[in-house]
């Protein structure tokens, strides 16, 4: 076994489940601005329980990107060439969705308001679904030749694993996201919030479950069904906990769920990292895929100083804003005439 590029296998995996946890609930929470909230005041509580975190959370995506780019330049190269039309879509959305975000709130109009609202909510839905297919077909295949080319169209990677995988990351963003709502607000948003996680995610959890088992039966070993007994057992337990009104407890639940589930995926098609559909012999392994050693012994150095200050940095932001938001936390919307701007900046009367 070559040991650095299994360690940045195992370090890509763990990009992306931080980045499926973290940017999970952004996401959700992003869908829920049109499914979940009522009013202008629920909006903006919602907005803001993502406000201070949204931006650093998305880091983790540029983050397994460029990983997967330094460590596996041939995966890097046959995924996101085979998969320009859904990366190209992901990147749209999360645009639109940073933009609304930013924008939303620089006019007092219902009209304004509203259609950034909905540029965040389908921009959060597009950027999920394209996410989880573009994983998915990491872990089921693509139809790749011997030089790592996709073989057919545009759509060619629209299959009905994609679809899966995109389905199960929107419905895991959207329970997720209520877990989030449910923890960081109070009043009848947390109430709303907890009684719709409850509600939904054992529905919610059986994409995810799909996916899973689809790639056991492909190429699983035991420890790779053992994983995926436990991602199982900790979402009936987030469910369990959540009944009970145990948001806090239910939300590390429902992270267990996605770890122990990633992991089980991860180590069933170890030690190939991307497979090809129209012939085993042209799959891409940890060690056909790989750079060298010495660019992984760096990368590795770096990764060892850098890692502990990413983490501790964004530990200490979701202290800070560790409060719970109400509708009554928000201040009254107002809007900025530009004869007030030129009172402020003159100091006179316009």
């Amino acid at each position: 076994m070559d040991t650095l590029p299994t360690v940045w296998f195992c370090a890509v995996a763990v990009l992306w489940v931080g980045y499926l946890f973290l940017e999970g609930f952004d996401l959700g929470v992003g869908m829920h601005m049109k499914l979940f909230a009522r009013g202008e005041g629920e909006r903006r509580v919602l907005l803001n329980t993502i406000g201070p975190v949204w931006d650093g959370n998305e880091v983790w995506l540029l983050t397994a990107g460029g990983a997967t780019f330094a460590a596996f330049p041939r995966w890097y190269a046959s995924l996101f060439s085979a998969l320009y039309l859904p990366l190209t879509l992901a990147l749209v959305a999360l645009i639109f969705r940073a933009v609304s975000i930013e924008y939303r709130g620089k006019v007092h109009s219902d009209r304004w308001r509203a259609a950034w609202d909905w540029a965040l909510s389908l921009g959060s839905a597009v950027a999920a679904f394209c996410v989880g297919a573009m994983l998915a077909l990491t872990t089921t295949g693509l139809p790749l030749d011997a030089n790592g080319d996709r073989v057919g169209g545009p759509f060619a990677w629209l299959t009905w694993y994609a679809v899966l995988g995109g389905v199960a990351v929107v419905a895991f963003s959207l329970v997720h996201g209520l877990a989030f709502i449910a923890l960081k607000t109070d009043g009848g948003i947390r109430a709303r919030a907890h009684r719709a996680f409850v509600r939904w995610l054992p529905l919610a959890i059986l994409p995810l479950v799909a996916w899973v088992i689809a790639v056991q039966l492909c190429t699983g070993a035991w420890w790779s069904w053992l994983l995926a007994v436990v991602a199982a057992v900790a979402a009936l337990t987030a469910w369990m906990l959540a009944r009970r009104g145990s948001e806090g407890r239910a939300f590390i639940g429902l992270a267990l769920t996605l770890a122990a589930g990633a992991a089980a995926i991860f180590s069933a098609v170890y030690p190939v990292v991307l497979p090809s559909t129209l012939d085993p012999a042209n799959s891409l392994t940890v060690t056909s895929a790989s750079s060298s050693d010495y660019t992984l012994g760096l990368m590795t150095v770096v990764a060892l100083i850098g890692l502990p200050l990413v983490l501790a940095y964004q530990t200490w932001t979701y202290w800070v804003f560790r409060r719970r938001l109400s509708v009554d936390s928000i201040p009254t919307a107002h809007s900025v005439v530009p004869a007030t701007l030129v009172r402020l900046v003159t100091g006179k009367q316009a």
